[in-house]
């Protein structure tokens, strides 16, 4: 999924000096952003308050949408640099394209994960013929330095795996969660993972004290260590937690975020994660000269234009380790 901003802003992400040692609630403000034609999404993060968590640094939570007499989502081609894109439905399905030759169908329950590394580009839409509703979350995570020109890559996978237990059935979508660890490629040490609760859930899943973790809200209402949730909405926790009390009376579905604080310092522009502001301007300058990024094929339209760069200077901020 892009960053569909006209004017895009420059943000600066990374580094500890922002990331507690302890455990907070900060209950993040989503900021409306259309989507293509017909898709308002509620991006959380970045925001204002909060950059990142862990690795991960934006999140667009989308849906429930009446799609039926509508195309749905269509995002034409775009570009991607140092960062993984992550699919992830609770209704509807998403055919993605990249100028890789993948073509793939991502449907509930299912990780579309793809890894950009130096260069690679990509369309997302609606089936033609789609569910009724399309409801889900579009997330991106930060590629460390070590990793970040790695060849681009494509990976689905249908089975994930399943943690349950006290009214608690969770999908392991990335990195380990209670030992059950996703298929999906990491690159630094996260979690991701899809919490169903039954109604009359209490349930205390295990964390990492040296992560970071927020709790987005899909549907339903939870209380996340005690602060009430309600969809679209997302909490970020802090660090040193070693478990998480969630309790649910009517039943919710949650996504737990967390990871690592991501120590180094990354310019996020448009649809790229760099490190200089000079990398960004010349990903941009490659885009708009049709160079490094691929061709998708089959998509039924023109790809996206990149937009202006902004008047300031594009630098990386925060604290290196």
């Amino acid at each position: 999924m892009s960053n569909l901003d006209t004017r895009p802003t420059l943000t600066t992400c990374g580094g500890r000096a922002d990331v507690p040692g302890e455990p907070v609630h900060e209950l993040l403000k989503a900021r409306d952003v259309q989507l293509g034609e017909s898709t308002m999404v509620r991006r959380l993060l970045p925001s204002l308050g909060r950059r990142m968590i862990g690795a991960w640094c934006f999140v667009d939570h989308y849906g429930p949408d009446d799609i039926a007499d509508e195309p749905g989502m269509q995002v034409p081609p775009h570009p991607h640099l140092g960062l993984q894109t992550v699919s992830w439905l609770r209704e509807g399905s998403v055919l993605h394209r990249d100028s890789l030759g993948s073509l793939a169908t991502v449907r509930p329950g299912e990780l579309g994960l793809m890894t950009s590394g130096r260069a690679i580009s990509h369309s997302e839409e609606s089936p033609r013929e789609h569910a009724r509703l399309l409801h889900g979350a579009q997330l991106w995570v930060a590629l460390p330095d070590a990793h970040r020109h790695v060849d681009p890559h494509f990976e689905h996978h249908a089975e994930l795996p399943v943690v349950t237990g006290g009214g608690l059935t969770a999908t392991v979508i990335m990195g380990t969660l209670d030992g059950s660890t996703s298929p999906g490629t990491t690159y630094s040490p996260l979690v991701g993972a899809d919490l169903t609760l039954a109604s009359g859930a209490d349930v205390r899943p295990p964390l990492e004290p040296d992560f970071e973790y927020a709790v987005l809200s899909m549907s339903g209402e939870a209380e996340v260590d005690g602060v009430p949730l309600t969809p679209g909405g997302l909490l970020y926790l802090g660090c040193g937690r070693t478990s998480l009390s969630i309790r649910s009376a009517n039943g919710a579905d949650l996504m737990l975020l967390g990871g690592e604080p991501f120590a180094e310092e990354i310019v996020m522009w448009w649809n790229f994660v760099a490190r200089t502001g000079e990398e960004v301007t010349a990903a941009r300058t490659a885009w708009a000269d049709g160079a490094d990024f691929g061709t998708v094929t089959g998509y039924d339209g023109p790809r996206m234009d990149a937009p202006a760069l902004p008047s300031v200077p594009l630098r990386a901020r925060g604290r290196v380790r």
